[in-house]
Formats: structure tokens, sequence, C-alpha cells
């Protein structure tokens, strides 16, 4: 019986020498998963199907658009300092070397034929603009034309299998829908950002003529400007052109001109190589208490003429200082911008009518309107 046990004994710690050190060598045999001390159990994603997308991305709009969106590198020559010639300038602070200025910004190409818009305050004044497409090639670009009253402009490029963008419908856009932004911010390369319209018909904020922003909270910076407000099927609504900060960056309220306007300047550059707007020759303020008491008129909302240009289109329709306008062509306007964008939109040449309020009754004048004139040039 001792023989047996013992024999029994030596066979069972063999057995679990031989089974502790096979699940140390071999953990796999017997359906362990760590094949180390201390291994850290995780839960790891289920490789996506090939082509999907997951919910809630906007990569097909990205994808979309962003080919479409290139970077805009300008610079200025050095100009000469007036004083290098002066002696005693020379003596007091040496002779003055002038570096040459550059900028950054970003387009949208619009046409296979080589057109893309941008921002005015992006090409002004450059005396050489070169484009880097999101391939990674590279052109001079021509400026075509440009809008200082919009701050939009139209340059060409000579390439080859350019990508378009697609134009949207900015005239469709609600508040709270979401909309992308591209460009190149502070030169680090193409970047998407994403966020909602905050706000339509953004206007009097002092920063183009004919204003009707687009705000949105998606991030735009310096670098973005002339860069591409799209959809979330990646059509174009807006040409990104300002924001308002007061670090320099990102605050989430960012401004876009419409592509409807966009539009309508692209096609004048290209096809009469300016946009000619209306003009009537007045000048407008807005309607208060102390104005509508001073020119006798019983008015509470509209615009008031104050000032009307002798034998101009204004003058030679009848109308007068003091006239309250309340509406251009069947359309209301409440404030200057509303009736500076209706006139601007008429057709010179074309009689229009003007829905005015003189002292206590109302009027209808027949007004037609002339090409507005362009723009003073800033002083260099």
């Amino acid at each position: 019986m001792k023989r047996f046990w013992l024999l029994f004994s030596q066979s069972v710690t063999v057995l679990l020498a031989a089974y502790f050190v096979l699940t140390t060598l071999k953990p796999g045999w017997f359906g362990q998963t760590g094949s180390k001390v201390g291994t850290v159990a995780v839960v790891e994603a289920i490789a996506p199907v090939t082509g999907s997308v997951p919910v809630g991305s906007f990569r097909l709009a990205a994808q979309k658009s962003s080919s479409a969106v290139v970077s805009i590198n300008t610079s200025k020559n050095a100009r000469q300092n007036p004083h290098n010639s002066d002696p005693w300038f020379r003596f007091f602070f040496g002779e003055q070397e002038d570096q040459p200025q550059v900028g950054l910004g970003s387009g949208v190409i619009v046409s296979p034929d080589g057109y893309i818009l941008t921002n005015n305050h992006v090409v002004e004044s450059a005396d050489e603009i070169e484009v880097i497409l999101n391939d990674s090639r590279r052109a001079r670009a021509k400026v075509i034309g440009t809008d200082p009253e919009s701050d939009l402009a139209v340059l060409k490029i000579d390439l080859d299998r350019l990508p378009v963008i697609v134009m949207g419908n900015s005239n469709s856009l609600q508040v709270g829908d979401q909309v992308l932004a591209i460009g190149n911010p502070f030169g680090v390369g193409q970047t998407v950002t994403s966020g909602i319209v905050s706000a339509l018909g953004r206007n009097q904020l002092g920063i183009n003529t004919f204003e009707n922003f687009i705000q949105t909270d998606a991030a735009i910076n310096p670098g973005n400007s002339g860069g591409a407000l799209v959809d979330t099927a990646g059509n174009l609504l807006g040409i990104n052109t300002a924001i308002y900060s007061r670090s320099g960056g990102s605050m989430g309220i960012g401004f876009a001109i419409p592509v409807s306007t966009a539009r309508m300047v692209l096609e004048g550059i290209v096809k009469d190589g300016q946009v000619t707007r209306g003009w009537i020759g007045v000048e407008p303020n807005e309607l208060t208490p102390e104005l509508a008491q001073t020119f006798g008129v019983d008015a509470s909302q509209g615009v008031i003429i104050t000032g009307v240009l002798q034998n101009g289109p204004a003058a030679k329709g009848g109308m007068k200082p003091g006239d309250v306008v309340n509406a251009v062509a069947g359309e209301a306007v409440h404030n200057v911008a509303e009736l500076l964008t209706a006139v601007a939109a008429l057709k010179p040449g074309t009689s229009s009518a003007f829905d005015v309020q003189r002292g206590s009754s109302h009027v209808s004048l027949q007004i037609t309107p002339g090409v507005r004139p362009k723009p003073r040039q800033r002083p260099q």
C-alpha cells in the first residue's frame, strides 16, 4: 500500500509541475489570453467596414470641398525709405534697409478655367501672388479684378485638372444650420473647423460698404480670409472674411460673405472687368425723432434722406430732402445699410419704384439709377 501511495504522490507532483510549466510557456493551449503577468484587459473597437462613415461625421463634406480651397501667399516689394538720401538721417539712424512684406490668406477655386475667389484685403497692393493647391501644386496668380466695397477679388491661375467647388444656395440658410470653415489659419496648413450659423444679415459692422454677412461660430483665424464656408454637403455658402476678436484669434464670432453676393461680383468682374451697381445720388441717414421733427415728417421707420445731389438720378425722379424711403423695388428697407444694398442691386438705366413718405403722405417715385462711382483708392 505504501508503494502505491508513493507512486501516486510522485505522479501528481510531476503532472502539477508539467501543468505549471505549460501554462507559463503556452497559455493559449489552456484558453488564457495573457502571456505576461500584469497584462491589462482592454476592449478594442471593431474595425469599421471599408468606406463606411461614422454617424455625425463631416468627412464627405470636407473631402468634397477641401481640394478646391487653396492657400495664397502674397509679397510686396520693399519700398525705398525717402529719408535714406538725407545724410543727417543716415548719420543718426544708419542705412535703413526696407524688407519686403509678406501676407497669407486663402481662396476658393470656382471654375475649371482657373478663376479663384478670395478677399480683396488678402491681395490688395500685392506685387506677387502665389497659389498653393491642396495637392501641393503651385502657380503664380493674376488679379482679374477687385471689388473693395464688398472686399472680394477674383484671381486666375493656369493649371490643368483643377478641382472646383460646387456653389450652394446661401439664401436658404437658417440660423442653427451646421457649417464648415476651410482655410489656412496662421499658415499651419489646410484646416477644417465646424460650427453653426449664428446669425444672418449682419451689417453696420464697419467692415465693408456693402454688408450682409453670415455669422458663424466655426473657428476662423488669421489666414482663413478668402477661404470657404460650406454646408454639410460640401457646397459653398460663403467666403470667410473677418472675425471679432480681442486677442487676434477666434472667439467664436466670424463673418462670411454670402455666395449670392460673391457670385454677382465674380460674374461682373469676369464679364465686364468691374462690378456695376446702381446709384441715385442721395445722402441717407438713420431715422431719428430729432431728424423727423427737423424735416417735419410723420414717420417712425424707414431711411430719411437729408441731402439730394443736384441733377442726380434721385433729384430727376422727384426725391427731396426730408423724404423717408420705406421700400425700393417692392423690398422694404429699415436702415441705411439695407437702402445702400437695395439701390446697388438696381440695374443702371432701368426705372425702379421708390416708396417714400413725405410729410404725412405717401408718394411713389420712379427713379432711374445711374452707375455707382468707383470708390477712391487708398493712399499707398
